[in-house]
């Protein structure tokens, strides 16, 4: 298993529960709302994962490069 994989799970498990809980605590639950949060929720998760990246990376917890 490639080092990153547990990590891209971890964030795409982030971003799902993000936008569940965005839509939620909002309570509209319109198509288009949903839509807006999902996006908002891939964002989330992908700067999540760039984030936990680069601080494992720079604490010697993933290989470099």
């Amino acid at each position: 298993m490639h080092p990153e994989t547990p990590l891209k799970l971890s964030s795409a498990a982030f971003g799902l529960i993000w936008t569940i809980w965005m839509v939620w605590w909002n309570g509209d639950f319109s198509p288009i709302h949903i839509g807006i949060l999902a996006v908002c929720g891939a964002l989330a998760g992908w700067l999540w994962f760039r984030g936990m990246r680069w601080y494992f990376r720079r604490t010697g917890l993933l290989p470099r490069g």
